[in-house]
Parts: C-alpha cells; sequence; structure tokens
C-alpha cells in the first residue's frame, strides 16, 4: 500500500475523494499529530505568559496528590 499526502485546495476534491472512499478503492485518514501541533501552536501564541519552573512544579505535584487519593 503506498501513502500520500494530498493538500485539498477545491471543495469539490474532497468529495471526489470521499466517494472514491465510498468504493473501497482508498482509505482516507486524517493527520491528528498535525491537528494537535497547530492547537498547541494556537494556544502559545495566545499566551500572555510563560509558567515558572515552580508553578509547572506545584500543578504536577497537585495532580499526582489528587490521582493517588492524597
Amino acid at each position: 500500500m503506498d501513502t500520500i499526502r494530498i493538500d485539498i485546495l477545491n471543495p469539490k476534491a474532497k468529495k471526489l475523494l470521499e466517494n472514491l472512499e465510498a468504493l473501497n478503492l482508498i482509505s482516507i485518514k486524517k493527520d491528528s499529530k498535525k491537528r494537535f501541533k497547530e492547537i498547541v501552536k494556537q494556544l502559545r501564541t495566545k499566551s500572555t505568559s510563560t509558567p515558572s519552573l515552580e508553578e509547572i512544579t506545584k500543578e504536577v505535584e497537585s495532580v499526582r496528590a489528587k490521582r493517588h487519593g492524597n
């Protein structure tokens, strides 16, 4: 099986690909890794400040305590 990446420029092309998938001629898979990276990038650009190492450590310890019932 060969894998290729296609950037769809026209919505009509997407419909054609969906029709090919319905005929079991191709398989369409979304790239969740890319989407995750895009979301993280958007969140980072909207952030006004970066948490300090102390703040991160405090949050991690809080979550761990809740998880372990402490």
